[in-house]
């Protein structure tokens, strides 16, 4: 899992690492759109919209030829949604509404065999391994595999101190938007109590030694002190640019 392993030493060495979270449209094009924007990675969101799997099986399955990170968010933390995102062929998963460690145990079993988890792997994922050993599975994509549990609710606020020590957790991530609701601010981004939880968030992350995965505008996170970032949805940073263009042709007369 070549693309897996360069995320994970990026990560590691603390480079500024840039991604994008595709929601409201995914083609396997979008894939060498990223990269040649200069984007470490990708995920495709499947919480809020269904994408043709073919289409998202065939994103990742680009992301394996080329070695660039493809990851999936699947539409809940349960098992069946998050194995059938692993046969899709990520290389690793964000995971929305994370609140325990009953459920980092759910991930767990949906992404690694038996006897490790329960994972029975399929459908385009399989391509990732030369033969279909257990030891080859583990080396080749279980032991590098991303994940990022999305901290969203304040269970999971509670808890995110085990959470982000859990040994399956790359980094630790937040859904700020949704954190912000159920914390009563929503959506107020400087509100007290939501840049508190992000604190508290980042900290936890930092005592296990993992960095935090926040979304938002990647000159203010860097300022921040932030490192691994979502710079947004590709089709909102479109429309932004575009209107960016359209004032600036109108405002040239």
């Amino acid at each position: 899992m070549n693309s897996a392993i360069t995320l994970r030493r990026k990560l590691d060495a603390g480079d500024i690492v840039t991604g994008a979270l595709a929601t409201r449209h995914f083609w396997p094009g979008l894939v060498e759109v990223a990269m040649e924007a200069g984007l470490d990675y990708l995920i495709i969101d499947l919480e809020h919209l269904t994408h043709d799997a073919e289409r998202v099986a065939e994103g990742c399955a680009i992301g394996r030829r080329v070695g660039f990170p493809v990851l999936i968010r699947p539409p809940e933390p349960e098992y069946t949604p998050m194995r059938l995102a692993m046969d899709l062929g990520p290389c690793g998963l964000l995971v929305p509404c994370v609140e325990s460690l009953d459920t980092m145990r759910t991930i767990q079993d949906a992404v690694w065999m038996r006897p490790r988890g329960r994972r029975r792997p399929g459908g385009p994922g399989n391509a990732w391994v030369a033969d279909f050993h257990y030891e080859t599975w583990k080396a080749t994509v279980e032991d590098h595999l991303i994940i990022l549990p999305q901290i969203e609710s304040r269970t999971g606020l509670e808890n995110v101190r085990d959470i982000a020590a859990h040994p399956l957790t790359t980094t630790i991530a937040v859904g700020p938007y949704d954190l912000s609701a159920d914390l009563g601010v929503c959506w107020n981004p400087d509100a007290p109590e939501l840049r508190d939880a992000l604190a508290t968030i980042r900290e936890a992350g930092h005592a296990a030694g993992k960095p935090m995965w926040m979304i938002g505008d990647g000159a203010r996170l860097v300022r921040e002190g932030y490192r691994f970032l979502c710079l947004g949805e590709p089709i909102a940073c479109l429309q932004a640019k575009l209107t960016e263009l359209d004032r600036a042709a109108r405002g040239a007369i």
